[in-house]
């Protein structure tokens, strides 16, 4: 039997990791793990984790005497994840199904994935469910789409050059951008009065075509959209114009982004 080919899922994994994991996420993982109280010994899993970056630093925190797992439904993100930091227990599964028993971890949290969840009541109850009693659970999300302006210059270039499905796949990140939202979620989920803030951040990449190669070739076939070549290099020198607005004096694209931190202990 041949083997699948998970060439495309890896090279896309790869875009993520070095595009918008220094540019975008790195900066969330030391604010969550700090709201957790992640301490040396511990151990501490990543719902969601993608390529890494919140493993990798639940890791430094815990030392040699902790463990750390990372649990995702991506073959490619774990590939890549697994190159990156071969010391974590990294698994491949759903944040619905979690792969561990019950009360296995004393901090829980998960980074900008709950958005992607198919069904998200059920995920936390999961992420609650293998938690420790006295542990404590963080989850991020990204705060609405216009706390993001490059962002929300983009969903529209997008929606303009390349068609609806494409903009919704650069949306879907910003949908639980709703404190109110968030508490009844989490309610219906068993754990009523969690804690919502607002934490101000920023996107900074190289340059406007660095964020545009990052959105265009790293996320939007991560969300099943892959467009033409052509296409794409005419979307890049439009946004060299469009966002010009949010190049600093270096040359870098700088936008303020927000996320919510919820968390529950």
């Amino acid at each position: 039997m041949t083997e699948p080919d998970h060439s495309a899922d890896i090279a896309g994994a790869r875009a993520y990791e070095a595009l918008h994991v220094p540019a975008l996420f790195a900066q969330w993982s030391p604010l969550i793990l700090a709201a957790t109280q992640v301490t040396p010994g511990q151990h501490v899993l990543d719902v969601a984790c993608g390529t890494g970056v919140l493993a990798r630093c639940a890791a430094g925190c815990v030392g040699q005497e902790g463990i750390v797992a990372g649990v995702d439904p991506g073959i490619g993100m774990l590939a890549v994840a697994r190159d990156l930091a071969p010391q974590i227990d990294w698994r491949e599964g759903s944040a619905e199904s979690l792969p561990f028993d019950d009360a296995s971890f004393d901090v829980v949290a998960s980074q900008f994935g709950l958005m992607f969840f198919r069904d998200r009541e059920r995920a936390l109850r999961e992420m609650r469910r293998v938690l420790r009693p006295g542990g404590r659970l963080a989850v991020a999300v990204w705060d609405q789409l216009d706390s993001a302006p490059a962002f929300a210059h983009t969903v529209a270039l997008l929606d303009e050059m390349a068609g609806r499905a494409a903009g919704d796949a650069l949306r879907a990140p910003f949908c639980l951008g709703d404190i109110d939202m968030l508490r009844e979620l989490f309610a219906a989920a068993g754990m009523p009065g969690v804690e919502v803030q607002p934490h101000p951040g920023s996107a900074c990449y190289p340059d406007i075509r660095s964020f545009m190669t990052a959105e265009l070739h790293g996320w939007l076939p991560l969300m099943g959209v892959v467009l033409e070549d052509a296409l794409a290099q005419a979307m890049i020198e439009r946004a060299e114009q469009d966002l010009a607005d949010y190049r600093d004096d270096e040359g870098r694209m700088v936008s303020e982004v927000s996320a919510l931190l919820v968390t529950a202990p």
